[in-house]
């Protein structure tokens, strides 16, 4: 494909700028608005409605009232629904692929592999919808029958974070629908372009009028706080930084609404001295720049046995050094800019404070100079166990190496987090593999793999990373209850 500034405009163009509620598209209530930059030059993309309080309670109103209709159509017809948005989405893959690589800044190529994994939780949860199995037994002591079904949780509020625009929209309303709720889907405010475009294939497609609310805002409080004060909002599902999600935590126990949390994450990567290191480095090129870094999974300590050590970070550095910046829309740009200005000092204060504390930049260490917010692929070496690099969730191109001698060193290292999502080894002994697996407290372990990440594998973390799981047979579960019916022995006059 190739990209021009008139393609650029006319897929901008084509992209509803309002509020989705009740099916139709619609201003702010107060006429507010605000901009879409392009991380890459600074540039302003679009402007859109910026969602009221009044609008998210208008959401939730549209959502309420489809709420039953929706729950008792028929699975099958959820179904076909969520395959034919797999289907369109997937004819228009360069479209999502184009939007995304503008608003959040990920390599053209890198944006269609996230089209080919975003889509697939629709296809997914299109097949887990007519699965959503219960189950009928006898009581074990013969008197009674036991009916349990499993039934929508109700209207969702589902936000979504920056990094993945079209991925985090499918995991979410993908197992939501299949389940029978309705739901208010409220994108990041840098990156909402895509969710609007996402909202004109679900209409395409067939969702009924109020089913899917999309409500893009520049305030987050002001749509989730009102929303999560009502009755009528049932759910909460929320993926980003720990903090908020605290907080939204505390704000669901009001209502005792049912949450998912996908928080932060501070991935080990495990390098011990019997892996093969070329496959290694190969692994820890895509745990590391996958999305620029910027994902919760991204590999974010580097723990390499202390025999292989130098030879790990000298072939690492060479690949990370090897790789080409440039705006995202460039055919051989592998490294697109970070999201904002204040997100590359946050990178760049700690790969600084770092090298304070004793670490070497073996390659990179810098921002770059110009448009956008691009920061150098970095590799820091001789990384004090206590550096501040090695605590914080570094969201980009950095790499920070420390070393351990025994395995039982790199499992201690591994759990000095207060984070639990993702992780990875390397090593060929499996048993050595399935004997760290069972102590690291992670709710992921990528096994000489760097991405993980599939619609089938149920994804969640432990600790501060979160609550639940999205995708896998767990995914649905997230949106269902359970409900127990008791009936009286029917064989009981034949007795």
């Amino acid at each position: 494909m190739t990209i021009t500034p008139e393609r650029e405009a006319e897929l901008l163009a084509s992209i509803p700028k309002g509020l989705l509620i009740n099916g139709e598209w619609r201003d702010a209530s107060d006429g507010g608005t605000y901009d879409v930059h392009d991380p890459a030059t600074g540039k302003v993309l679009a402007t859109l409605a910026s969602a009221t309080s009044e609008d998210a309670i208008a959401a939730l109103d549209a959502a309420d009232a489809a709420q039953a209709k929706w729950a008792l159509t028929a699975p099958r017809e959820r179904s076909i629904i969520l395959r034919r948005a797999f289907d369109i989405i997937a004819e228009r893959a360069e479209d999502f692929a184009l939007i995304m690589t503008l608003e959040m800044g990920k390599p053209f190529k890198e944006a269609l592999g996230e089209v080919t994994y975003g889509n697939e939780f629709l296809r997914w949860f299109s097949e887990e919808a007519v699965r959503d199995y219960g189950r009928y037994v006898t009581t074990p002591e013969g008197k009674n029958k036991i009916l349990v079904q499993r039934k929508p949780v109700g209207p969702a509020l589902l936000v979504t974070p920056w990094n993945f625009p079209l991925a985090m929209a499918t995991r979410k309303v993908g197992p939501a629908l299949a389940a029978g709720c309705t739901a208010i889907l409220k994108p990041a405010k840098l990156t909402p372009l895509t969710s609007q475009l996402f909202g004109q294939v679900l209409i395409e497609a067939g969702v009924p009028a109020g089913v899917v609310n999309i409500v893009s805002s520049k305030s987050a409080s002001g749509i989730s706080g009102p929303l999560m004060k009502d009755h009528r909002l049932r759910k909460i599902s929320f993926t980003g930084s720990t903090p908020v999600g605290r907080q939204l935590l505390k704000d669901a126990a009001d209502n005792v609404l049912r949450t998912s949390m996908e928080l932060g994450g501070n991935a080990p990567f495990i390098v011990f001295e019997d892996a093969d290191l070329d496959k290694a480095v190969e692994g820890a090129m895509a745990a590391k720049m996958r999305n620029m870094g910027e994902a919760c999974t991204a590999a974010n300590r580097f723990l390499v046995q202390d025999t292989v050590a130098d030879e790990f970070t000298k072939k690492f550095a060479a690949a990370l050094s090897a790789l080409k910046l440039g705006r995202g829309t460039e055919e051989d740009s592998q490294v697109g800019p970070i999201i904002d200005s204040g997100a590359r000092d946050d990178i760049h204060e700690l790969v600084t404070a770092a090298v304070s504390a004793g670490a070497s930049v073996v390659t990179g260490g810098q921002k770059v100079e110009g448009d956008g917010f691009f920061y150098q692929p970095t590799v820091l070496n001789n990384v004090p166990n206590d550096a501040e690099i090695l605590r914080q969730e570094i969201f980009g191109p950095v790499a920070p190496v420390t070393t351990f001698a025994t395995e039982a060193d790199a499992i201690k290292l591994a759990n000095a987090s207060e984070y639990g999502l993702a992780s990875y080894v390397f090593t060929k002994d499996f048993s050595k593999l399935l004997r760290v697996a069972e102590q690291i407290e992670f709710g992921m372990v990528g096994f000489n793999a760097g991405v993980i990440s599939n619609a089938a594998a149920p994804f969640g973390g432990v600790k501060q990373s979160g609550l639940g799981r999205e995708g896998g047979a767990e995914g649905i579960d997230e949106y269902t209850t359970v409900q127990y019916i008791g009936i009286a022995d029917p064989f009981a006059d034949a007795k």
